[in-house]
């Protein structure tokens, strides 16, 4: 009972930290940035927040330990650099937060972990209790036995369904860029920075543009596509320079810290489960739809029919996830198979009439692809 209190009065923050952002001479590590950071949570815990971070670094700081200049390609080696760097990242952290009485925990998840609905549930209630003792966890991807499969690809993803998993009130991403531009900023001399982002559509996607860094896996369209799944649980973003002084706190004010990206939801409005099917797994394919079926689901809030399905990408299974675009190609929602990849194309240029009529694919006409408990619109 005292930790279902102590859960409803305290605010959780959940802090995404890129590779380019904690990057620097001592061993990979930009140990004054890290001093800075551990002032900020030390305040904020002063002021009621439990904060959370998601860091990447591991891998940078392996390399710098292995003496590898650039990132290289396989993985065998990219998984060696993190086995050897998650110690030294893991202490530093631990370190600078000490110092401020701060206790940290390391928490390494993959895309296994959070894929059944089981593990992500325990996943969240380990999350929950270090919270609740106090503790900092700090967050990373277990890339040292991460394969392609499981893997989270970029951090911001993680950090979103970190942010989901803890009920956050805020998420925010210290980032080697001010925020979003309408433009790339490196490309046009006159893009705008964006303080505030009410709704994303292809034009945000498209603005984002492509990845960053050489020592990151990310960049803004990755933080785009997180605020998305961050908007169906009510949690806004804000993407920001992690240089700027006081740039943690400043973004938990609303003192105009880099862009807002606004949430069009209420928290709880959308259920746990259904955040489960956004965030838990990635993707094991995709089908586009005709507009009457996109009408269907964004409009009248029907389930995904086969006859309204026009491609089938992937090779997905009864009940993985895939995802769902509109004519133009938009990723607009995302659930659970019904039917195996193979079923679906048998059914694409068919009529309802057509598939009822035949007994190997009368299923087809009578079953949901997607029913809409198993379905999420992101717009």
């Amino acid at each position: 009972m005292a930790g279902d209190l102590q859960r409803r009065a305290r605010r959780v923050l959940v802090v995404k930290i890129g590779s380019s952002t904690l990057a620097g001479p001592d061993d990979g590590i930009d140990r004054r940035f890290l001093d800075a950071l551990a002032d900020q949570v030390a305040r904020l815990r002063d002021s009621g927040w439990a904060t959370v971070v998601v860091s990447s670094g591991a891998i940078a700081c392996g390399l710098v330990r292995l003496g590898m200049g650039e990132r290289p390609a396989d993985l065998p080696s990219l998984q060696a650099a993190a086995s050897v760097g998650q110690p030294a990242f893991a202490a530093a952290y631990g370190e600078a937060f000490a110092a401020r009485g701060l206790t940290t925990s390391l928490v390494l998840l993959t895309r296994h972990d959070t894929a059944e609905r089981s593990t992500y549930l325990h996943a969240r209630d380990a999350l929950m209790r270090l919270l609740d003792l106090g503790v900092v966890p700090i967050v990373n991807g277990n890339d040292t036995v991460s394969v392609e499969q499981i893997r989270f690809g970029d951090n911001d993803t993680l950090g979103a369904l970190v942010a989901c998993l803890t009920q956050a009130s805020l998420c925010v991403i210290l980032s080697d860029i001010d925020g979003f531009y309408d433009a790339n900023p490196r490309e046009c001399s006159d893009a705008r920075l964006m303080r505030r982002v009410e709704r994303i559509d292809q034009q945000v996607i498209d603005a984002a543009g492509a990845a960053g860094t050489g020592l990151g896996t990310g960049g803004m369209v990755t933080k785009v596509r997180a605020a998305r799944a961050l908007g169906l649980a009510g949690i806004p973003l804000v993407v920001c320079q992690g240089r700027e002084p006081d740039a943690l706190a400043r973004a938990v004010r609303g003192d105009h810290a880099g862009t807002l990206f606004a949430s069009p939801r209420r928290p709880g409005e959308v259920s746990p489960r259904k955040l489960w099917i956004a965030l838990g797994d990635s993707a094991r394919g995709a089908v586009t739809v005709d507009e009457g079926a996109r009408r269907a689901i964004q409009a009248q809030g029907g389930s995904l029919l086969c006859v309204g399905v026009t491609q089938v990408e992937g090779g997905f299974e009864r009940g993985d996830v895939i995802d769902v675009r509109d004519p133009s190609g938009f990723l607009f929602a995302r659930g659970l198979a019904g039917f195996n990849a193979d079923e679906v194309a048998l059914a694409c240029g068919r009529t309802r009439d057509e598939l009822a009529a035949n007994r190997l694919l009368r299923e087809l006409a009578e079953r949901a692809l997607i029913h809409r408990d198993n379905l999420v619109v992101f717009a």
